[in-house]
């Protein structure tokens, strides 16, 4: 039961394949597409009339050398034996040269739809929820898109140019052996592409199934693969070089077993088709041996015969290839096809207008959100934060601290209350005038693998080098650069590596600048820098928050002490709020924290201690070995 539904569901699979990449040959909007089909479409057909008429020149050829075909071959324009072989050989070129004319003509298409599909899931996939992207595997998801987009083309090409050509070669050819020779021989022709073409699915459908299991090997070891080599350094610091490479073994060894299995499968599929043709050959061939023998037929006829059989083969090859292809496209392509389908968790209105900042006031109204619904993590958090002032969010890991940036930025929907700015719900205004009215800080800027210089001007689209410059010296990181051998063109290395950590954060400082958003969000900006560096970035920051709304969110409480107002979120609630005076004389929750950090003390009652555990992965408990007890909740 489970395989005639799985079957099912890999039919309706395709089939919306076929349906989502069919528009791609006839766009309404592009002439230009539908006249290269159109073009390609007429040079296919004039290759199968010369392919099926070329078996006559060859005929005429052997009777007139054989002497026994002189009066047949008048119809020949006069053409001598000579002429009729160059006619032949002309015939056989023209037929290769619409075919290729075909495919020249086709390809512009194809790439097309290609590059429009790459694109498409490219964006759909920067659309998606962060709460999809903590879950991916980078490694799994770019074999999926690298995959489904080579399947474009040639899921197009066998739209247009395989089963119904085909067809009507293999009819073409079907109606000349019936008419010119026997019905007995159209029999046989007919018998063997059925049982050709029976044997071809089953024995295909078969090897599909082999072959999903292959994927799912490469794809697993891929991912492996890129995870260890994206946390290159765990595995030094961990000496697990060893472990990573047998794991990374493992997952090959089960893809070659795979891959053993589909190469064996495949000489199977192959000897068996050609067993197939050649007992059709053969059979055909004895008939028209017979039909020499006995006068009826020349010697000319046997070669054509033999000609067409010949030529019936080698679209029946094709048809096995084009089989075989077309199902793996179809789940190559199924799978980018479940990943464009996979909805984004955050979308904008259909009348959602662009984020208007006045002043940049921010307000948290009785704001609730849990990323598990079972599991709140905000408990009716009222926060305002006023245009141009600075705020501080304080508190133990898991209180909901990085949270509430998460849904600032709208990484998600709150699920109770609301979050505006300036009088505009977040919900209502489009997402990119949101992002680009806040400027982001983060506890670890990751760059891109390229210059200083691309990465700084990763702030502003239209930035001049001037303008870089300016960031640069205001993040106090022109000098730096300077001294380096390749100046601003110094390449970073991948995620930035090639950085001291407080350099990361004066590129990243430099970007935000150049973004000049009117609110900025520090999380933990400097939290994973030694204490002089984060004193020296520290003032780059208070620099950078002059005449804008700030929020930010903080692990040590000595980088925040300037702020206009500190809030201290406790278990998803603010427990206390007030200046850093304020807050002091009141000798409560936040004054502990900073008598405890003062003294160097580690909170072990759940405070904030000296090392910052995320808050992405949901649902995730972490254990500490020894005493059992349960240390941190990351998504709290």
């Amino acid at each position: 039961m489970s395989d005639t539904n799985s079957q099912e569901s890999e039919r309706r699979s395709g089939l919306r394949t076929i349906r989502k990449v069919a528009p791609y040959l006839w766009p309404e909007d592009l002439a230009w597409v539908k006249r290269r089909v159109v073009l390609a479409m007429a040079a296919l057909l004039f290759s199968k009339l010369v392919a099926v008429g070329t078996p006559f020149f060859y005929k005429a050829a052997v009777d007139m050398l054989s002497g026994e075909g002189q009066t047949d071959a008048a119809w020949m324009l006069g053409l001598g034996a000579i002429g009729v072989t160059v006619a032949y050989g002309v015939a056989r070129l023209m037929s290769v040269g619409m075919q290729q004319l075909r495919d020249a003509l086709f390809a512009a298409v194809g790439q097309r739809a290609l590059r429009m599909l790459a694109l498409e899931t490219f964006e759909h996939i920067h659309a998606l929820s962060l709460r999809y992207h903590i879950t991916r595997k980078t490694g799994g998801l770019s074999r999926i898109i690298e995959r489904g987009v080579k399947g474009v083309e040639f899921l197009l090409r066998f739209l247009l140019f395989s089963i119904g050509p085909l067809i009507v070669e293999l009819a073409l050819i079907g109606i000349v052996l019936a008419v010119v020779f026997d019905v007995r021989y159209l029999a046989v022709v007919v018998a063997t592409i059925a049982l050709y073409t029976w044997f071809t699915f089953k024995v295909t459908e078969w090897r599909v199934k082999i072959r999903r299991e292959m994927n799912e090997q490469d794809t697993d070891a891929n991912q492996k693969a890129i995870d260890s080599l994206l946390n290159f350094e765990t595995v030094k610091y961990f000496g697990a070089e060893t472990r990573e490479a047998e794991r990374y073994d493992g997952a090959m060894a089960r893809y070659v077993d795979a891959a053993l299995k589909t190469s064996y499968s495949l000489a199977f599929l192959n000897f068996g088709q050609s067993l197939l043709i050649t007992a059709g050959l053969v059979t055909v061939m004895v008939m028209a041996a017979m039909g020499v023998q006995n006068g009826t037929l020349t010697v000319g006829d046997f070669v054509m015969v033999n000609a067409y059989m010949i030529q019936i083969t080698m679209p029946l090859n094709f048809l096995g290839t084009v089989y075989r292809e077309i199902r793996q496209s179809l789940v190559d392509m199924g799978e980018m096809f479940d990943l464009l389908e996979q909805p984004p968790e955050v979308t904008d209105k259909p009348d959602a207008k662009a984020l208007k900042v006045n002043g940049g006031e921010v307000v948290l109204d009785d704001i609730v959100f849990g990323y598990d619904a079972a599991r709140p993590i905000l408990k009716g958090v009222t926060i305002e934060v006023p245009a141009g002032q600075t705020v501080a969010i304080v508190g133990p890991s898991g209180s909901g601290k990085s949270t509430i940036g998460r849904l600032l930025f709208r990484f998600y929907d709150v699920g109770g209350g609301s979050l505006k700015i300036d009088g505009q719900d977040v919900r209502d205004v489009t997402q990119e005038s949101l992002h680009t009215a806040i400027g982001v800080v983060p506890q670890d800027t990751v760059l891109f693998n390229d210059t200083i210089r691309y990465n700084i001007a990763y702030g502003g689209a239209d930035a001049t080098f001037d303008d870089i410059v300016a960031a640069a010296k205001a993040a106090k990181i022109h000098d730096f650069i300077e001294s380096l051998p390749d100046g601003y063109e110094t390449a970073v290395g991948e995620r930035g590596l090639k950085l001291s950590g407080g350099e990361k954060q004066r590129v990243g400082i430099a970007r935000t600048l150049l973004k000049n958003p009117p609110i900025l969000l520090l999380d933990e900006a400097t939290s994973a820098l030694d204490t002089e560096t984060e004193a020296e970035i520290q003032t780059e920051l208070q620099a950078m928050g002059k005449g804008r709304t700030v929020i930010t969110i903080a692990h040590r409480l000595s980088t925040i002490a300037h702020a206009d107002r500190i809030v201290v979120l406790e278990k998803g609630e603010i427990v206390e709020e007030g200046t850093h005076s304020e807050l002091l004389a009141r000798e409560g929750r936040y004054s502990a924290l900073w008598a405890r950090q003062a003294s160097g003390e580690e909170d072990e009652a759940g405070g904030l201690g000296l090392v910052k555990t995320g808050e992405a992965a949901e649902g995730t408990t972490g254990i500490l070995p020894g005493d059992g007890k349960r240390r941190w909740s990351p998504g709290n």
